[in-house]
């Protein structure tokens, strides 16, 4: 399994909540953030998922590939927001 996937169920973060920041990481990166700033999980762990993410940003293809989303997506998204 993931560890970002993992992370979250970790923190009883349901699966519709995990495809919902994932939905939003592929739309829109900004509120997937707003997302998983309201999921409740600790700062610390927060703060680790952040650092899994920033370390290895592979690792968000890996989990919509997971989820069954469109990782080309997240691509054009990240690129819009960089514009």
């Amino acid at each position: 399994m993931n560890p970002i996937i993992a992370l979250l169920k970790e923190h009883n973060i349901s699966d519709e909540k995990i495809n919902e920041v994932f939905q939003a990481l592929t739309e829109n990166p900004m509120m997937a953030m707003s997302i998983i700033g309201q999921l409740g999980i600790a700062p610390e762990k927060l703060q680790q998922l952040m650092a899994m993410v920033m370390q290895n940003p592979a690792l968000i293809k890996e989990a919509t590939e997971e989820l069954g989303l469109d990782f080309a997506k997240v691509q054009e998204a990240q690129s819009k927001l960089n514009q």
